[in-house]
């Protein structure tokens, strides 16, 4: 421990390099078997995700430097934080609705909201709702599925994310803290 920091662990320092070496593997496996198809296949995907994620995520994580200096701390608060009740369970679905996009995005702007105040509850049903309820999968939905269809799942897994954002809130350490929450976001 020298610095002051504690030393991470080195399988936590290897965890990015995984999947790449898994896909690496895998495409000698079946080079050295005689059939390139699937390694193929394997390096195909890898390198349509790596391109996919190249493209999306530095606009997202600009969206969420500008919500992090724009936004005060004192507003996040008093909308989704501690006593916002059911008004902030209403923004939080709202603001995941209305976005689109992977569900990985929706990460950097879940750590944002928690280090600006908002509850954890509000946070897991943010993620929950952005998975499961966004307008453009809903649009998809109703096309394919029909509007009833889209309206039951919809009143069935709405209550389902608010239970489980309150349930996984109390299964949390008390005093647990994010990371680096003492950093940039003091506005």
């Amino acid at each position: 421990m020298s610095g002051g920091r504690p030393r991470r662990l080195w399988p936590a320092r290897l965890a990015p390099w995984v999947l790449p070496a898994v896909a690496l593997a895998l495409w000698a496996g079946s080079a050295a078997s005689g059939s390139w198809d699937y390694g193929r296949r394997v390096g195909a995907n890898l390198g349509e995700f790596a391109i996919e994620m190249a493209s999306f995520l530095p606009a997202m994580f600009l969206l969420v430097g500008l919500f992090d200096v724009w936004v005060p701390r004192a507003t996040i608060e008093r909308h989704l934080g501690r006593g916002s009740g059911v008004a902030g369970v209403f923004w939080v679905v709202l603001l995941a609705t209305l976005q689109a996009g992977p569900l990985y995005a929706a990460f950097p702007v879940a750590v944002a909201l928690w280090r600006k105040g908002c509850t954890p509850a509000n946070v897991f049903i943010y993620l929950g709702a952005f998975s499961a309820l966004k307008v453009p999968m809903l649009t998809f939905e109703v096309g394919f599925l029909g509007w009833r269809f889209s309206l039951a799942r919809t009143a069935l897994s709405l209550p389902v994310f608010v239970v489980l954002g309150y349930l996984l809130e109390r299964l949390l350490p008390a005093g647990l803290e994010l990371p680096g929450a003492g950093g940039a976001t003091r506005g």
